[in-house]
């Protein structure tokens, strides 16, 4: 299918299935990672795809997350399963895969597999979605996002560990459950700066 058809097709497929708030979010980190993969010489095409199609589970309940990742044989921890809306990058994937037709394209399932957690090594592709959902510009409260943004252009993997640390400082002073995953990956882009 001919690229621009294809992302009409996922912003309508999207557009049906997401509240208004959560669309524009989704076309907010489109443009983002659009942007952000110009500037790292990504794929553009992938970036929007990556980005169109991150939060395609999130509007689901628990109960279908839960269910997909059953279905599709995906460990699920046991703080996922106390906080199933953390599943909707991997059920996302999922769904990316079969009712999207996103196949042969492991680096965009990826990319929204892991765009709320993050992953130790990630690809370009996974960095640049896991950082446009964090500074797109319809965010308005995170903390340091102005210097967040400006540093997401010059060196991602800065980014990510300040996007990492400040997802774990809220999370400890609001007293919400922190998944080990994001503890694992803020250490390992922190040895490695």
């Amino acid at each position: 299918m001919e690229d621009a058809k294809l992302l009409r097709k996922l912003r309508k497929e999207m557009q049906k299935v997401q509240d208004g708030k959560r669309y524009e979010h989704t076309l907010g980190v489109e443009f983002t990672a659009a942007a952000l993969a110009m500037r790292y010489g990504a794929s553009v095409m992938d970036a929007q795809v990556a980005g169109i199609l991150h939060d395609c589970a999130k509007c689901l309940s628990d109960e279908k997350r839960l269910k997909i990742c059953k279905k599709h044989n995906i460990p699920v921890s046991d703080v996922e399963r106390r906080s199933p809306f953390l599943l909707h990058g991997k059920a996302g994937a999922c769904l990316a895969e079969g009712k999207y037709g996103i196949q042969n394209k492991p680096e965009i399932l990826n990319a929204i597999r892991y765009h709320t957690t993050g992953r130790e090594n990630m690809s370009l592709l996974e960095k640049i979605v896991f950082v446009a959902d964090y500074i797109e510009p319809g965010r308005r409260h995170a903390p340091n996002l102005t210097e967040i943004r400006n540093l997401a252009f010059e060196n991602l993997d800065a980014a990510v560990l300040c996007i990492l640390k400040d997802t774990l400082d809220h999370l400890k002073t609001a007293g919400g459950e922190i998944d080990p995953m994001t503890e694992t990956v803020y250490r390992y882009y922190l040895d490695r700066q």
